[in-house]
């Protein structure tokens, strides 16, 4: 017998708030966060970056087609949306209280578990993420409001000749 424990009886190591809410903010529409906090098979993860690649086609689009493509119209804002979704998610894991954070992420251990603490670190990664994710955002509505609006003028103006 070796004195080494078997994976199963190994603890499961603690999930930090300061880094989920950092991978959140940074690489969330990638799913990094997802990844971190639920692993490798958590299908919201693996949905994470669609949206994300889609948007980048989007942009890639508007430089080869220039602005009046209808499908970057669409395209554009789930990147945006992708990004404001994820830093509101970072948002929502910085302000998480300990007990709750270690309750949910680091079952087992004692409620007061270090990993769960809110940091400078947590405090500053979940302020970017509130400028940044509101001004992604609000670009993104901003976008696709006026060209979806430029567009029902150019519909009515050929009507109405």
């Amino acid at each position: 017998m070796s004195s080494t424990p078997s994976l199963a009886a190994r603890p499961a190591r603690s999930k930090s708030k300061t880094l989920a809410t950092w991978l959140a903010f940074l690489g969330g529409p990638l799913g990094l966060h997802r990844f971190y906090l639920h692993g490798l098979g958590d299908w919201m993860g693996w949905l994470l970056p669609v949206p994300t690649a889609l948007g980048i086609y989007g942009i890639e689009r508007v430089q080869q087609l220039g602005q009046d493509d209808q499908l970057s119209w669409f395209l554009i804002p789930l990147l945006g949306f992708s990004m404001a979704g994820c830093a509101l998610r970072a948002i929502l894991y910085g302000l998480t209280d300990i007990r709750q954070w270690n309750l949910h992420f680091n079952p087992g251990q004692p409620t007061e578990t270090a990993a769960g603490q809110t940091r400078w670190a947590t405090i500053f990664g979940a302020a970017l993420a509130l400028m940044v994710g509101a001004t992604v955002l609000m670009a993104s509505i901003a976008y696709s409001f006026q060209h979806y609006f430029e567009y029902q003028v150019q519909e009515a103006r050929k009507i109405s000749q």
